[in-house]
């Protein structure tokens, strides 16, 4: 997964951490609603198949939300009462977590899902306003305003609905979050995350989005939808639809992780 955040280019110049977080959240709720339809129509075998994430089955992707949604539960929590509160007790606990859920039958995944849904809302509803510009640490140490949880919530969601390979495809994605997406990879991977990438300019057909990654002069162009191109910047495809100017091959990313 990618360090998802809220893009000020989205939002008003006046607009209130807290206006900012109940929007998103209002997009969180439309995607879990999506998520929850989709987790609905899994047969009992296909829950136990494989994923689109190399070695996952769609148990460990459905597990991984439901445990993500808690992790956030703790960051609001720790927002709202000033306390600093790990996201996860600890890597080898969120690991061992995902692993001894993913077995579960779909249904006991799905009531998972609405449950850790459920108590993610019910911790943001208590956040006084003050709250959203408190910090918290994502596991990874990297430090952020409560008010981009709702969005970290979202890209979870939103990508990991695509992951499941049931239905779901970047094609699908809100516009929104995908121009935001595609921003902000963009942006990491014009930086140190996109070191020893040879340049690479990017044009957003549908949105006249355009954005350069890698170093230097760019020699290649690659052009498509903007959902299109943010699903080869996420790994969530190889790029095949893309047109390319030169017509050569993409080069290979590195994972963002």
């Amino acid at each position: 997964m990618t360090d998802a955040q809220t893009d000020p280019q989205t939002e008003p110049a006046t607009a209130s951490l807290p206006s900012v977080a109940a929007r998103r959240l209002a997009e969180v709720e439309e995607s879990t609603r999506l998520l929850l339809r989709t987790v609905a129509g899994i047969g009992a075998e296909a829950a136990a198949g494989p994923s689109a994430l190399p070695g996952w089955t769609r148990g460990h992707v459905l597990t991984h939300l439901a445990r993500n949604a808690d992790s956030l539960v703790n960051l609001l929590n720790g927002a709202r009462t000033g306390t600093d509160i790990p996201q996860y007790p600890s890597q080898e606990a969120r690991d061992r977590d995902i692993e001894e859920g993913a077995p579960r039958p779909v249904d006991e995944q799905l009531a998972d899902l609405r449950a850790s849904h459920a108590r993610f809302g019910a911790a943001a509803a208590l956040l006084p306003d003050g709250a959203w510009a408190a910090e918290v640490k994502h596991r990874s140490g990297v430090v952020f305003p409560a008010a981009e949880i709702p969005w970290r919530r979202l890209a979870e969601v939103e990508y990991h609905h695509v992951d499941l390979d049931a239905g779901y495809t970047p094609a699908h994605w809100p516009e929104e979050f995908a121009t935001v997406e595609f921003r902000q990879l963009a942006e990491k991977l014009a930086g140190p995350a996109g070191a020893g990438l040879p340049a690479v300019e990017l044009l957003a057909e549908d949105t006249a989005e355009r954005a350069v990654i890698g170093a230097g002069t760019p020699a290649l162009t690659v052009e498509g939808p903007v959902r299109a191109l943010l699903a080869w910047l996420s790994g969530r495809s190889d790029g095949a639809g893309l047109r390319r100017t030169p017509g050569t091959g993409l080069p290979v990313l590195p994972p963002l992780g």
